[in-house]
């Protein structure tokens, strides 16, 4: 069905959440052979991630890798079980870092690479020369079905921190504004009389509001559709994804600033975040 990766000797087991959705039992089958049961520990649609757990002495762990070093052009290894056919490892390199706006997570932030990942290498092992690891395997981008040298892969450090939550929690806790994001462009500054900076000629970075859920954090702080949020809290925003991370890292019930343009209008407001609610996901078929 898919492929995991043992990140401790506790038993804890990372792997993609949409390989073990809707699941009734997990069974783990390790490359001696060893077999166990496994138990969900938490899962976190929005970046496709889930921690199961087995008991099992003598279990071996890979060590986190650093992403700080890691560049394009870099060599990797892609480890998992493709079409069920058995513990596979192939190689290639980096193609790019940070790919988002795929359609693929709500929160992206992926490592893009040539080495073949095929279904079945899903929740897989990226891994460095040293054999550190440096991301979970994903998604592939496919016109048959089988790889086009163009996969995409967790980062450690996202796979981590969502981890450390699970643990801790069993579920990952995210501010929440209610609000529906757009890309501002010309059409919509025109329309929303959103001035274009008077020395560059450029529209100003930011990201429009389009939608207000009704009595949600965002209405409650003021906010209105066709304002353009420019910073939250000390970080600027540049676009729909870097407005969603930064509102997801706020603190729910914790007051926060905002950064906002209305027409000509530059407005600080004050927001207290809610908890952003689950997703709901779709049955497995």
């Amino acid at each position: 069905m898919g492929s995991g990766v043992i990140v401790s000797p506790q038993g804890y087991i990372l792997t993609n959440h949409h390989v073990i959705e809707e699941a009734d039992d997990i069974e783990v089958v390790l490359l001696d052979g060893r077999t166990a049961a496994a138990k969900v520990i938490g899962v976190d649609p929005d970046t496709d991630l889930a921690l199961l757990q087995i008991q099992m002495a003598n279990l071996p762990s890979i060590v986190l890798g650093n992403l700080e070093n890691l560049l394009v052009g870099d060599a990797v290894l892609a480890i998992g079980n493709p079409f069920g056919v058995g513990q596979t490892v192939t190689s290639g390199i980096v193609s790019a870092l940070g790919r988002n706006h795929l359609g693929i997570n709500t929160f992206e932030n992926f490592i893009q690479t040539d080495a073949a990942i095929n279904p079945g290498n899903s929740g897989g092992a990226l891994v460095d020369v040293n054999g550190h690891l440096i991301g979970i395997n994903s998604a592939i981008y496919s016109r048959s079905g089988g790889s086009m040298g163009i996969g995409f892969a967790i980062p450690v450090s996202t796979a981590k921190s969502i981890m450390d939550s699970l643990r801790k929690e069993g579920k990952v806790t995210r501010g929440w504004l209610g609000l529906e994001p757009d890309e501002l462009n010309a059409e919509s500054a025109q329309a929303f009389g959103i001035p274009k900076n008077a020395q560059t000629g450029q529209l100003p970075q930011g990201v429009m509001v389009a939608g207000i859920l009704q009595n949600g954090p965002a209405a409650k702080a003021g906010l209105k559709p066709g304002d353009v949020i420019t910073q939250v809290a000390t970080n600027p925003v540049a676009n729909v994804a870097e407005l969603l991370s930064q509102v997801a890292s706020l603190q729910p019930g914790q007051a926060s600033q905002l950064q906002v343009l209305r027409g000509a209008q530059a407005l600080q407001l004050t927001v207290t975040p809610g908890t952003r609610p689950l997703r709901r996901t779709a049955k497995t078929k």
